[in-house]
């Protein structure tokens, strides 16, 4: 075994200085040993090759690891950066440092397990060792578990447990202090970043601040909000939500601290009725986490076995209707107005993503798989497990799913929720004439009437690709082999 006087910590979705788990463990250990710890970052080229050159995410990353370099220097240590494989950079790494363990944070995908259990074998082969902490969520794999024992696959009892838990135990939020072992930070010479040209991708506009401080100034910003998030959020052009997605997906905050802020706040009786409904935005990342953890055939089918059966269309009329709902042009104004916000901006409202997944199921009865891919490679905030989640819960075939016969009306949703049609004209500006009360389904307004806000259908804007009446019968069908074979599901 190779003595433990140096380590490294190996940084993936954690990229901040404060409340960091590994690093703190990392540094307790080594003050207490006299041991050296140094800090690393892999461009993982086995995750970048599946890129596209313009990728948002990596603009956010390279730009947030930035500023974990310079806090790492002001705390006396530094990042060192690699780019390839991380299964052969960390091992290497470690040999060239002399470090006897790396310390990560844990993930739960399982592509990541697998990774991490190779680095773990290879290290130890060489006589380290890899340690792994929990980081990205307050509880883990199987922390909170049914009174029986067994795994939660519905959500209200499992966020009921999940509150009783850290009642009672309120040091799962506790913050893993950084400062006070800083002294065993690895002093590393100052070397620039590799460019993104170098790493294969085009410099570009920022999809949010990055970074810890980024991270801070959107918490600082929301926290007047808060009270009103309850009622706000579902309104994708009211400024009501917090935007900290990204920053969670990408570790530059932690959720430690979010969740501490908010349990402080309602104790001190602040945050009003907006507070409880935004710390069950959080449970829901641990409850999604851990049923990928448990479940990682989800990755690629469906939660319940028997809606695999469900027959999704195919060939070239699905691909057709696909590329319409890619492109956001199914003639559906919210739906094409959020799939524009998702191109352009690589955001989308949490309302528009459940309207626009349940549009591409349930209407259009497209296999949920394929918009889950197309969520992956656009979402800024792109986290495996809760946009699984999200789309077999709009799909009706993951756990805690709404029942199949429960299908969103993407007139009626864009009617209550983006009532004077705002959130519409901004992204499809060549409906901004339309009145409010006929850009929700231009299709119905009399061709003269388009004619004189300057709108020709299927010239300027297409006419709907799907009847929704005529497609929520067709889903009610296609469901039906499920309801066959459960005939107490309803």
């Amino acid at each position: 075994m190779i003595p433990i006087s140096k380590s490294l910590v190996w940084f993936r979705r954690d990229l901040r200085a404060f409340d960091h788990a590994a690093l703190h463990h990392a540094l307790a250990d080594a003050v207490q040993q006299g041991g050296a710890v140094y800090c690393v970052f892999v461009f993982d080229s086995d995750i970048l090759a599946s890129l596209p050159r313009d990728d948002r995410r990596v603009r956010f990353i390279h730009a947030s690891l930035r500023e974990l370099d310079a806090e790492l220097r002001k705390l006396g240590g530094g990042l060192l950066v690699r780019h390839g494989a991380a299964r052969a950079c960390i091992p290497r790494l470690a040999a060239e440092l002399g470090a006897g363990t790396v310390y990560v944070n844990e993930d739960y995908e399982p592509d990541a397990i697998a990774r991490d259990a190779a680095v773990a074998e290879a290290l130890s082969l060489a006589g380290r060792t890899l340690r792994r902490f929990k980081d990205q969520v307050i509880f883990e794999k199987s922390e909170v578990l049914t009174l029986a024992g067994g795994i939660y696959g519905v959500f209200t009892p499992y966020k009921n447990a999940w509150l009783k838990r850290l009642n009672a135990q309120p040091q799962a939020a506790a913050p893993w202090m950084i400062e006070p072992y800083a002294a065993g930070l690895a002093a590393v010479p100052e070397s620039p970043l590799p460019s993104l040209a170098d790493l294969g991708f085009d410099d570009g506009p920022l999809p949010a601040p990055p970074g810890m401080d980024g991270a801070t100034r959107l918490f600082e910003d929301f926290l007047p909000r808060l009270a009103d998030y309850g009622t706000a959020r579902d309104f994708p052009m009211q400024d009501a939500t917090s935007r900290l997605s990204i920053h969670l997906r990408f570790g530059t905050t932690s959720v430690r601290h979010l969740v501490r802020t908010l349990r402080q706040m309602m104790a001190n009786g602040a945050g009003g009725a907006g507070a409880p409904v935004w710390l069950s935005e959080l449970v829901w990342r641990d409850f999604y986490a851990m049923i990928l953890f448990h479940h990682p055939h989800i990755a690629r089918q469906a939660f319940k076995p028997a809606f695999d059966a469900v027959a999704w269309e195919a060939g070239a009329p699905a691909a057709a209707l696909f590329a319409a709902w890619c492109a956001g042009r199914t003639g559906y104004p919210l739906v094409d107005a959020a799939m524009a916000q998702l191109n352009t901006t690589g955001f989308m409202h949490n309302r528009l993503r459940m309207v626009t997944a349940s549009f591409l199921v349930k209407d259009l009865g497209i296999d949920w798989r394929w918009g889950e891919r197309y969520f992956a490679r656009q979402l800024n905030d792109y986290d495996l497990a809760s946009n699984v989640g999200g789309w077999q819960w709009a799909a009706s075939t993951g756990c805690d799913a709404q029942p199949w016969f429960r299908i969103f009306n993407p007139t009626t949703q864009s009617q209550k929720f983006d009532r004077q049609g705002a959130f519409i004209r901004q992204y499809l500006p060549q409906l901004a004439r339309l009145d409010a009360r006929d850009i929700h389904a231009p299709w119905l307004v009399p061709a003269d009437e388009l004619a004189a806000c300057g709108i020709v259908l299927e010239r300027d804007y297409p006419a709907p690709i799907v009847d929704h009446a005529e497609a929520r019968q067709r889903t009610l069908e296609r469901f039906a082999v499920v309801k066959a074979a459960q005939p107490d599901s309803d």
